[in-house]
């Protein structure tokens, strides 16, 4: 009797969870609710000057159509681009040199930039932060696909004060393999979705993605400036604006990003990267991340079904109930992010749960995490050493 009411508690949260996350997703990407673009030309767009900051280690795929779209962009204010490598010997500095020669008079290139921190993106993010012009800064990384329109998006909540921050979700809305389509789907039908349930949790987000952030001088240095030596830096620096009274907004549209050819060592090892770091950013909630593998703890109990006689049947009905309301879901998300692509890849959406499952199961012990190569331990508070 105990076990069955374990087992309708647990089995009650994930299918909230799953409703949650369809609730979230419709209420926030339902077209007449997302926030249109002002007509051209909006003269408070065009009248912010901006700086545009790219960190660089190594050559991810498309790197070079990626970076020059960042130089192309039409219907925003003055704007410069700054690239930062901090590696002299990167590979991606021939490409960068060539983009700089093409757009002499907006891009600025910066290479051989010392580690100030264990963070070494926000290292290099710190000297480009220094030589910026503009008082509008826009932090970005380097495997995202942006449109011509992207700076004019983004600063248009800024400058029209809907927002004191604005951060980016992101997508690989194409991927060609499966380990790269796993990837995909773990931010399409769960990181997004979740992320959308905490800001309606929390009446607002309380974190940033550092796939974008956007915001002004001002309120970078009022939340304490870049911090080197954090892991997770992205969602503590909007944790930091939050605490201050900033509003913090996610951009409307979802981002294209690259999924690269990572392996599934690969994969697993940067996942169970973030599952550690959001342990240390979040604390003790992290282990509610228990009630959102309804699918996996199902087909469990279905296999479980199989072999032992006597399992109620209530359970295996509610278990395939909740494998059903996983699809319904994960199809939702994709539907509403313009990602239909992925659904493609659904007949592998179970394995993405159970490589979801293992790696916060993983994550719920252990300090050590692997970073772009480099072995680091976590503190408290996201505290990075080597």
């Amino acid at each position: 009797m105990i076990v069955e009411i374990l087992i309708g508690i647990l089995f009650t949260g994930c299918g909230l969870f799953y409703l949650a996350c369809i609730w979230a997703t419709i209420d926030f990407f339902k077209p007449w609710q997302r926030k249109k673009l002002t007509p051209i030309p909006d003269s408070a767009v065009l009248s912010a000057s901006v700086s545009l900051m790219v960190p660089i280690c190594g050559l991810d795929d498309r790197a070079a159509r990626n970076w020059e779209a960042f130089c192309q962009q039409t219907d925003c204010g003055p704007y410069e681009v700054l690239f930062g490598i901090a590696d002299p010997q990167d590979s991606a500095i021939p490409i960068l040199q060539a983009i700089q020669a093409n757009y002499p008079h907006r891009v600025r290139l910066f290479i051989n930039l010392p580690p100030r921190g264990a963070n070494y993106k926000d290292s290099t993010l710190s000297y480009l932060l220094e030589a910026a012009y503009h008082e509008w800064l826009i932090f970005a990384d380097s495997d995202i696909s942006v449109t011509s329109h992207y700076i004019r998006e983004v600063m248009f909540p800024l400058v029209h004060h809907h927002a004191d921050l604005i951060t980016c979700a992101f997508i690989a809305r194409q991927p060609k393999t499966l380990s790269s389509a796993i990837a995909s789907l773990n931010r399409c039908c769960d990181f997004i979705p979740s992320a959308l349930i905490a800001r309606k949790l929390e009446g607002g987000l309380r974190f940033a993605i550092g796939m974008t952030i956007a915001l002004h001088r001002d309120t970078l240095k009022q939340a304490g400036g870049l911090h080197l030596n954090r892991i997770g830096s992205d969602y503590n620096l909007g944790k930091r604006c939050a605490q201050t009274g900033a509003t913090i907004e996610f951009l409307s549209s979802v981002l294209e990003s690259d999924t690269g050819n990572e392996n599934f060592y690969q994969l697993y090892t940067r996942e169970l990267r973030w599952s550690r770091t959001i342990r240390f950013n979040k604390g003790n909630a992290y282990y509610t991340i228990l009630f959102c593998f309804g699918s996996v703890y199902a087909l469990i109990l279905l296999v479980v079904s199989l072999r032992i006689p006597g399992i109620p049947l209530w359970m295996q009905q509610v278990s395939f109930g909740l494998v059903i309301l996983r699809y319904l879901q994960a199809w939702i998300a994709c539907w509403n992010m313009d990602s239909r692509q992925l659904t493609a890849w659904f007949p592998w959406l179970l394995l993405r749960d159970f490589v979801s499952f293992l790696t916060w199961l993983m994550g719920c012990w252990g300090n050590s995490i692997l970073w772009r190569g480099r072995h680091l331990r976590i503190q408290e508070d996201g505290i990075i050493e080597s």
